[in-house]
């Protein structure tokens, strides 16, 4: 047997892991693959009901159609102009949310962690009521809530004094930012007008009504750059859950990892936000049920951006098809959600003596 001939074993992927060249390791467990299979096709069974239920939907013989676009009248404009750009906007914000919620639980090692912590979406809404409080036919409402989300990031970057890369003073530093940031959006949405100040409650709610395909397009391309940067880390965040120590004992580089995982949690959180308004609990309570769901380890990246998009996308069928609280901004259902799952954890730990 040659070197070569003995080499070649050592390129096989780890045993749990799906290799993508030398580099990149996903983990690949048989729970975690009937989870994503189960939650993938929830999210396409939620899908078709956002687009045949109710008085606007389309047939589901007719479904096949508008998909391919070759259809006709009614089910052609409402595809392209309502419920399609919608849909798909509450699928890739949803994913965007869950994996940005995985990827910093991860780092900081905190259940009950999330981007919202850190001041992202307060920030984002402080952004939209100043726009719309200042520039209100100049500015966009969604370009103020981008800028607000990065003025935040930056605040909390500086007053940490050592960046991204300590969980605890992000942690810290984001409470202190997202109050005041709460602060500036309660004085203008008090300071506004009563017309203004209902379209700005609206989107520093969550909203998904009037999308478009540009804002599809915006959180779809942010997905989509960020999906190899987080299979580049995934391994390493799933090494660095036995702490830093041994993490670097393995050669994994813990700080470089936590560093990008919180970089491109903001990023996808800002671009969820500049789409949509701040969102609330997706980004907490969708990787803690993908967690439950896989039964491992592990930040389970590719199962918490489907569980996002998959909570998501029942929020929104709620919100469109529960007539009786006249199309609520989605997160307020999300936030109904999110507190029924709270409140659910502290009872299971209360039962356990945790608590």
């Amino acid at each position: 047997m040659t070197v070569t001939d003995r080499a070649a074993p050592a390129r096989k992927a780890p045993r749990g892991y799906l290799t993508l060249g030398s580099t990149v390791a996903v983990p690949m467990r048989r729970a975690s693959l009937f989870a994503g299979a189960g939650i993938f096709v929830l999210l396409l069974a939620a899908a078709v009901a956002t687009l045949a239920w109710g008085r606007l939907g389309i047939d589901l013989a007719d479904l096949p159609a508008a998909l391919v676009g070759d259809a006709e009248g009614k089910d052609r404009f409402v595809f392209n102009r309502l419920r399609g750009p919608r849909l798909t906007v509450a699928v890739g914000v949803g994913a965007a949310l869950g994996l940005s919620g995985a990827l910093f639980q991860s780092v900081t090692r905190n259940p009950l962690g999330s981007p919202d912590v850190i001041g992202l979406s307060a920030g984002a809404g402080a952004g939209a009521a100043i726009c719309a409080l200042m520039f209100p036919d100049t500015v966009p409402v969604a370009i103020g809530a981008l800028l607000g989300a990065v003025l935040a990031m930056a605040l909390v970057y500086v007053s940490t004094g050592t960046g991204f890369r300590n969980p605890a003073r992000l942690v810290i530093a984001g409470i202190g930012v997202a109050a005041m940031g709460a602060a500036v959006t309660q004085y203008v949405v008090y300071a506004l007008e009563r017309d203004k100040a209902s379209v700005l409650t609206a989107y520093v709610n969550g909203s998904l009504t009037a999308r478009s395909w540009t804002d599809a397009t915006t959180v779809w391309l942010v997905l989509a750059a960020a999906a190899p940067l987080t299979a580049l880390i995934s391994r390493r965040l799933d090494i660095g859950e036995m702490g830093d120590d041994i993490a670097e004992a393995l050669g994994s580089e813990p700080q470089k990892a936590k560093t990008l995982a919180v970089v491109l949690a903001i990023g996808l959180s800002a671009a969820a936000v500049s789409v949509s308004g701040p969102i609330a609990f997706i980004a907490l309570t969708a990787p803690q049920i993908a967690r439950r769901l896989a039964r491992g380890s592990g930040p389970h990246l590719l199962i918490s951006a489907l569980t996002g998009g998959l909570l998501l996308v029942l929020a929104d069928l709620c919100s469109q098809q529960l007539a009786i609280f006249d199309d609520l901004p989605v997160g307020i259902y999300t936030m109904a959600i999110g507190g029924a799952y709270l409140g659910y954890l502290l009872v299971r730990e209360w039962r356990r003596g945790v608590l």
